[in-house]
């Protein structure tokens, strides 16, 4: 295993250590906890919106924390769920009196200490919210969780359900917006090569050198099968079919784009494949109104990509264009 670290043990700490100085009059880290968050958090008179989840991801989550998007990420250790208490704390945090969202993937580990975290602040006396994305198309059910698992198009929950918060929607009108979005989003990812958590030493799984798996999820989940690897036109063409006819998207929709990188795959492939999804998108008469091409959602050093559509709306698209000034994702 080669990586530039310190102890396996303390990576997340160290990792954490690192961000909040890169960007200190930006984000702050609460005493004794991972929990990012922004420097003015609580922000008076905003429904504050927190995300979080195993570490390995980057920028996910914390990337996201911004105005008009995060208030508060919380990191557990790499692909494992925070604790409830973690959870909490970011809400105590962050909650001005307006409630709080929560944006949660959908694994199992997340769903249950995210909820604990909700039932323990609404104890309190704190309003929570919540939503549960569930984007991923190829694989219904794994070990990580009951239901499709949430990956990249977690990222447009972010971005649009923050643009709401911060023009002062309702923690029922930030919920509904950020329900709309979940229904209307749909991703798949592939992996040429596996990752290596650095406590564990050792990669995830095997792949031989000529194979892909197609349908991969961001922890290594199994996906639908392996496969000689094919060309950047063969693996977007696989990708975007299964993502247009789950909706499915129609002819004369608009969509937003991602293609986004698993953490080891150059820039230059992502928009080789980018290239290949614009021209599928534009001979089934679907509109690209934006796209986004780069890592939002990684999983450590994984080679691969994962392409995300979201079939917008005229309230979508101005949430969307809101400004952002979150690190990994300004607009």
């Amino acid at each position: 295993m080669k990586k530039i670290i310190n102890d396996p043990n303390q990576t997340v700490f160290d990792m954490l250590e690192g961000f909040t100085t890169a960007y200190p009059n930006r984000v702050k880290q609460l005493e004794g906890t991972s929990v990012i968050a922004r420097k003015d958090a609580p922000v008076a008179n905003k429904v504050a919106i927190v995300s979080g989840g195993g570490s390995g991801h980057e920028p996910a989550h914390a990337g996201y924390i911004g105005k008009g998007m995060l208030d508060a990420a919380v990191a557990g250790e790499m692909f494992t769920s925070p604790t409830p208490d973690q959870v909490l704390e970011a809400i105590k945090a962050t909650d001005s009196g307006n409630g709080v969202f929560l944006i949660i993937k959908n694994y199992s580990g997340d769903v249950m200490n995210f909820e604990m975290a909700m039932e323990m602040a609404e104890a309190e006396g704190i309003q929570v919210e919540k939503v549960i994305v569930n984007d991923d198309v190829a694989v219904e059910d794994s070990e990580f969780t009951t239901g499709r698992l949430g990956i990249a198009g977690t990222i447009f929950v972010h971005k649009i359900a923050g643009a709401m918060a911060e023009a002062g929607a309702s923690l029922q009108e930030v919920k509904d917006m950020a329900e709309r979005v979940v229904n209307h989003v749909r991703s798949m990812g592939m992996a040429l090569s596996s990752c290596t958590v650095p406590a564990v030493g050792k990669p995830s799984f095997e792949l031989a050198d000529n194979e892909m798996e197609i349908g991969i999820g961001i922890h290594g989940e199994a996906g639908i099968h392996r496969k000689p690897v094919g060309t950047a036109d063969e693996i977007a063409e696989e990708l975007t079919e299964k993502i247009i006819t789950d909706l499915p998207y129609k002819e004369g929709n608009e969509v937003a784009v991602m293609v986004n990188g698993l953490g080891a795959t150059p820039e230059m492939e992502l928009f080789i494949v980018n290239g290949k999804v614009q021209k599928i998108l534009h001979e089934k008469g679907i509109i690209v109104y934006r796209t986004f091409v780069g890592n939002f959602m990684t999983s450590l050093e994984m080679a691969g990509c994962s392409v995300t559509l979201l079939k917008l709306d005229s309230e979508l698209k101005k949430c969307l264009d809101a400004p952002s000034d979150a690190i990994a994702f300004r607009v």
